[in-house]
């Protein structure tokens, strides 16, 4: 399993956190069509997304691909992605940031992503 994460300072890391759970569970759940990002894979059911949450812990699956965690602090949200493989770990991350780039334009948030050895 490969290991990435991002630590991302903001003014507002539980807003961020939420609202990207709360996508992730509504395109999971149907309520409204699928992404851009996600619109293929969904119709070839090539991966199924579900979220769960709080205002400071989030997991978002993306099953078979892998998940998604955040932890949501006074200044930092954390996200780390743990995919099955190097192409499946692109698909998370790339969601992830494009999400992250709409929801906080505002805030100009910056993520770097690094990679986490295994334990």
């Amino acid at each position: 399993m490969l290991t990435f994460e991002a630590q991302i300072k903001t003014t507002r890391p539980s807003r961020y956190l939420v609202q990207i759970c709360t996508h992730a569970a509504s395109i999971g759940g149907g309520h409204h069509g699928p992404r851009m990002h996600l619109a293929n894979a969904l119709a070839r059911r090539d991966v199924q997304v579900d979220a769960d949450w709080s205002d400071t812990r989030g997991v978002v699956t993306f099953t078979p691909w892998g998940r998604c965690t955040m932890t949501a602090d006074d200044a930092t949200l954390t996200v780390r992605v743990e995919a099955t493989d190097k192409e499946n770990m692109v698909k998370i991350q790339d969601i992830i940031t494009k999400d992250l780039d709409r929801i906080g334009r505002r805030d100009a948030l910056t993520i770097n992503w690094h990679s986490v050895p295994a334990p």
